[in-house]
């Protein structure tokens, strides 16, 4: 089968999105599937990338606008570029626009596939796809659009899309055949009238890549646990489990693998040494590092639309987990997991949904499903 994969987020990017689109690159090959990929390409990691899994990665151009820097020692400049950047988000889409163009004429030659699969975040992936793509499926014979988290529908942003920007959600909508999304509950974020378009498909994992020694574990000398991904306020927000843990008169040590430094960062100094926080590493390093603490932590969205992919890589990773919502936190299960008692630790249901063998699987037969459809109609 001749697939063609638009994204913006691929290998060596270290996000949800990136491994998302990598892992299908990778398993359709191995597949072996005429896979071609158009991103940003970056040579020095791409041009191997495609000898060794057999693909044909393809550039769409140089971005002409990139994000605002908000660093400055000045904090009225500091809050007024801040102030610029959500206002230029808010009213432009800016800068992931300019993405809508660039797919767009990325896509003006191509035809002859039988898949294709637009990958967002962002949002404008799937907005220059539907500008290119034609009823009679010239490009390709079917195209999914995949959706990480909704656009219109979004409940975890702090400002909600203006009202204009659903002409462009329903003309994607309108024109993919398929729109998936990682867990039932998101369909709820998407207009009624195409919600017949949806079908659930999870993130997909390759559980033999990283290989850890579970048996090398041994306890810490003090309690140690960490959490590994980006902070939101208000939905994944550790303020109150932070406010507990710097109150609490006992030795422990808790790292947080993140870049949203500001949520955590007011506790840094009351948590006298105990609290640290880590830049990203490679997900091959950090899974391997991580499966030497105690236990992991996963802070629950403020919104069942949106399921964190880190709890594969935490099931991958073999340690006990232990959920923190926002805002009510059970402080005794939070003391049990402090004591080393993890009777209360998150259960794993239907993992194997998550393996990318059967998540590519789930592509094919979208692809599969729509020929047969079509066959069916034009007799």
């Amino acid at each position: 089968m001749k697939i063609l994969i638009v994204s913006r987020s691929f290998y060596p990017e270290n996000t949800p999105r990136s491994f998302r689109t990598t892992e299908l690159v990778k398993e359709f090959a191995r597949q072996g599937h005429d896979v071609t990929l158009i991103t940003s390409k970056m040579n020095e990691y791409h041009v191997p990338f495609e000898k060794e899994h057999g693909v044909t990665i393809e550039d769409w151009g140089t971005l002409t606008f990139s994000d605002i820097d908000t660093s400055s020692k000045n904090p009225a400049v500091k809050i007024g570029k801040r102030a610029v950047r959500r206002a230029l988000n808010l009213f432009l889409e800016y800068p992931d626009i300019q993405l809508m163009p660039k797919v767009k004429r990325a896509l003006k030659n191509k035809k002859g596939f039988d898949l294709l699969i637009s990958i967002a975040v962002p949002h404008p992936i799937h907005w220059g796809v539907a500008k290119a793509w034609n009823a009679d499926g010239e490009i390709a014979k079917t195209w999914v659009a995949d959706c990480g988290d909704p656009f219109m529908g979004a409940t975890m942003d702090t400002f909600k899309k203006m009202f204009y920007f659903k002409y462009f959600e329903k003309m994607f909508c309108r024109k993919a055949d398929y729109i998936t999304v990682p867990i039932e509950e998101a369909k709820s974020g998407y207009y009624s009238e195409f919600r017949d378009k949806i079908r659930i498909i999870p993130q997909g994992f390759n559980f033999g890549e990283v290989e850890i020694d579970h048996d090398a574990y041994s306890p810490n000398e003090v309690p140690t646990f960490a959490y590994a991904g980006g902070l939101i306020p208000g939905g994944r927000d550790p303020g109150v489990f932070l406010e507990y843990l710097v109150s609490l008169d006992i030795d422990y040590k808790f790292i947080l693998y993140t870049r949203t430094t500001a949520l955590v960062e007011p506790f840094i100094e009351r948590a006298k040494g105990r609290i640290e926080i880590r830049d990203y590493i490679p997900r091959e390093e950090l899974l391997k590092t991580l499966s030497k603490v105690d236990f992991l932590i996963n802070f629950e969205n403020d919104s069942t639309r949106a399921l964190p992919s880190k709890l594969i890589d935490y099931y991958l990773i073999g340690r006990p987990v232990l959920n923190v919502p926002s805002r009510n936190i059970d402080t005794e299960k939070i003391n049990l997991f402090l004591q080393g008692d993890y009777s209360g630790q998150f259960n794993y249901t239907g993992v194997d949904s998550y393996r990318i063998e059967n998540v590519c699987g789930q592509f094919l037969e979208l692809a599969e499903s729509r020929e047969t459809n079509a066959d069916s109609y034009k007799k």
